[in-house]
C-alpha cells in the first residue's frame, strides 16, 4: 500500500500490523505511547490492525449484556463505552493524538473521528452517518434484508484521554462473521443490527480501507503531529 505524503516523512506515524494483534499487548503498547506523547517523547501515531476474535467491556458495559461469556476471551477495557466485539475482518484503528495541540476538546475530537468514518465509507458508495442517543455510525438497511433490521451499526467508536492524550480509537467491519456480534448486546444497542460492508454487498478489501481512512485522515486531522 502506497502512503500518502502525511505518513512518507515519519514513517513511525503510522504502525500497520500484518497479522492479528493480541489484545493486552495492544493496550500496553498504546498506553506506552501515549505517555510518550504526553511527555514530548513521541510523535502522535494512527496504528492499523486486526484482532483476534474477542469482546471488550468498557466502562459503562453492564454484566448482563454479555450473552454467552464462555464463547471468546473477554477484556475489560479502558475505553468508554459498553461491550463490543473485536475480530478478523474488522479494521481497527488505534489513534493516539496530543489534544493540548489540537484545542483540548474531547467532543469535537469524537465528533471528528465519526466524520474520519463517514467520510471513508462515502468513498466506496456507502451512506453513513450518527444517530441521535447512539454511539458510533450507522447505516439505513436496504428493504427485504435478511438481518430483518431497518439501521444498523457498520462502526464503533470507544476512546480514553489521559493528560489530554487519545488512545484506542475506531473499529469499522469489512467482512468479519457478524454471527460472533451475538455472544453480546453490542454497545448496548438490542433493537438495531450490526452490518459490514460485505454484508452490504460492498466488495473493498483492507487494502482498500486503509487507503480511505489515511488518505480522509488527513483531510479531517491534517498532519500528525511531532513531539
Amino acid at each position: 500500500m502506497t502512503m500518502p505524503p502525511l505518513f512518507n516523512a515519519a514513517p513511525a506515524a503510522l504502525l500497520h500490523a500484518s497479522g492479528p494483534v493480541d489484545y493486552p499487548a495492544a493496550c500496553a503498547r498504546m498506553e506506552t505511547r501515549a505517555a510518550d506523547i504526553a511527555a514530548g517523547q513521541a510523535q502522535e501515531q494512527v496504528w492499523l490492525l486486526e484482532h483476534p476474535p474477542l469482546y471488550t467491556a468498557g466502562t459503562s458495559a453492564k454484566p448482563d449484556d454479555l450473552v454467552m461469556p464462555g464463547r471468546f476471551p473477554v477484556f475489560k477495557s479502558g475505553r468508554g463505552g459498553q461491550y463490543t466485539y473485536h475480530g478478523p475482518g474488522q479494521r481497527v484503528a488505534y489513534v493516539m493524538l496530543n489534544l493540548s495541540a489540537r484545542g483540548k476538546d474531547i467532543r469535537c475530537y469524537i465528533n471528528q473521528l465519526e466524520a474520519w468514518i463517514i467520510d471513508t465509507l462515502a468513498d466506496f458508495g456507502v451512506e453513513a452517518g450518527r444517530r441521535e442517543g447512539r454511539v458510533g455510525v450507522w447505516v439505513t438497511m436496504p428493504a427485504g434484508h435478511p438481518g430483518g433490521h431497518s439501521e444498523a451499526k457498520i462502526a464503533a467508536i470507544g476512546v480514553r484521554v489521559r493528560r489530554w492524550v487519545t488512545f484506542h480509537g475506531i473499529s469499522i467491519n469489512v467482512n468479519p462473521d457478524l454471527s460472533h456480534f451475538g455472544g453480546i448486546v453490542p454497545c448496548g444497542i438490542s433493537e438495531h443490527g450490526v452490518t459490514s460492508l460485505t454484508d452490504l454487498s460492498v466488495s473493498a478489501d483492507m487494502a482498500e480501507l486503509d487507503a480511505a481512512l489515511i488518505r480522509n485522515f488527513e483531510r479531517r486531522f491534517g498532519p500528525l503531529q511531532a513531539s
